[in-house]
């Protein structure tokens, strides 16, 4: 029986064979963090007028990647000026914005390429959940699907000044939260932030378990569930601080980790592939960025690095993507690479010439990322060689990750959210 990745709300949905129409996305590049796709319905190309809708997102701003339950499509957005919140919901059939929810803060500082609306929510059948913070406080909401604020918690104040992006996931009647903070900090008299992963009950919003991460730089990667061959499931993510680890998700206990592995900060969301656990690390600076295959396991170890070089890009922001046993990455500034999960062989690499934050997400056998300037290419999935098939302008810069449900695309710019799909005769469906 090989290892299996299972989805954190629908284990019986990865298990059986689920229909294009009944896929919900229900966090961070979707089931369980895969990117994974299987809808036929997905255009290869499209125009402005093979839109199903376009609509403007209230404070223009953000990065937040939509989430979609049925036929409502969630969102946040910010006020780049103000830091006013727009917790948002829309119909996924035509666009309208069915309610929203405006939030006051605090202007604080950000990293150049950050948002005040950064993070992803976490959708269940019965609520939409997500998170934000200033300096002073770091906050956690659960919403009803109709709009009704259900909990609120103030987790304590937020260290980083590269802003909030932590995106929350689910698992059985749990939200999780990975929340790394920053060691250091510049202002004299701060005290390092207290990272750590903290799980809550979705219905009242009580902590269930805490678990003490160590802090050194703030990282942003999501957690995503691995089943292994024997044992139970269990929660895997990456850190500067803790390398890649793994708790009990019902409980918050360690049990394993591969620590001093990452030298850097850790943005990309680990993925498995081929047998292992990547994960990748990486700074503003680029050159020294690397990735890691895990063996998971009590016995978990490193089995192959690779490092930045003439022959190999490692990304730094956006997440892997796996096909079988491929891996494929996007380098954050015009690179594209493929390698194989289970050796570390390098099958291609290939300048794309743009730069890439959001992360890549798979349909069939196709490849789809923003790149910053909102142009989405199609990059055909194929370890043998590198294929553009289609770039999609759509007329705005984006950071965000597309999402995919009822057979359609979402996809979100700074200020617009667009919908596209859905036909059964779609190019390259």
């Amino acid at each position: 029986m090989r290892s299996i990745v299972v989805s954190a709300c629908f284990v019986a949905s990865l298990i059986a064979t689920t229909s294009t129409f009944a896929q919900e996305w229900t966090r961070f590049r979707g089931p369980n963090g895969t990117g994974i796709s299987q809808s036929r319905t997905i255009p290869t190309t499209w125009t402005e007028e093979d839109y199903n809708w376009k609509t403007e997102l209230p404070g223009g701003s953000g990065h937040s990647s939509p989430v979609v339950w049925g036929d409502k499509v969630f969102v946040l957005s910010a006020d780049p000026q103000t830091a006013t919140r727009y917790m948002l919901c829309y119909n996924a059939n035509n666009g309208k914005e069915l309610w929203q929810r405006k939030y006051k803060s605090t202007p604080n500082h950000l990293h150049l390429r950050s948002s005040f609306a950064s993070s992803t929510p976490a959708v269940d059948a019965d609520h939409v959940y997500i998170g934000w913070s200033t300096p002073k406080e770091t906050t956690l909401k659960a919403f009803d699907h109709q709009g009704s604020e259900v909990w609120s918690l103030d987790l304590g104040r937020w260290v980083s000044q590269h802003g909030f992006g932590a995106s929350p996931i689910l698992f059985e009647d749990l939200v999780i939260l990975h929340n790394s903070q920053q060691a250091n900090q510049l202002d004299p008299g701060d005290k390092p932030g207290a990272s750590a992963m903290m799980a809550f009950d979705r219905r009242t919003g009580k902590e269930v378990w805490q678990t003490p991460l160590v802090s050194a730089n703030v990282c942003y990667s999501v957690p995503f569930l691995y089943q292994p061959d024997i044992g139970p499931i269990e929660l895997v993510c990456t850190s500067t601080g803790n390398g890649v680890f793994s708790l009990d998700p019902r409980t918050g206990k360690k049990n394993w980790s591969v620590a001093g592995v990452f030298s850097m900060r850790t943005v990309g969301s680990p993925i498995f592939a081929g047998g292992h656990i990547f994960g990748s690390t990486g700074s503003g600076a680029y050159a020294s960025n690397y990735v890691v295959a895990i063996k998971p396991g009590k016995q978990a170890r490193i089995v192959f690095q690779l490092k930045n070089s003439s022959k190999f890009k490692a990304p730094y922001v956006p997440s892997m993507i796996a096909r079988g046993n491929n891996v494929f990455m996007l380098y954050d500034r015009g690179f594209a690479s493929c390698v194989d999960a289970t050796t570390g062989e390098i099958h291609w690499s290939a300048r794309t010439g743009a730069a890439f934050s959001g992360s890549p997400i798979l349909v069939q056998d196709r490849i789809y990322c923003m790149d910053e300037d909102g142009v989405v290419w199609v990059i055909a999935a194929d370890a043998k060689e590198f294929r553009v098939l289609a770039k999609n302008a759509l007329g705005e810069p984006g950071r965000s990750v597309p999402a995919i449900s009822g057979g359609r695309m979402f996809l979100r710019t700074n200020s617009h959210l667009i919908s596209v799909g859905g036909k059964r005769d779609a190019v390259g469906g």
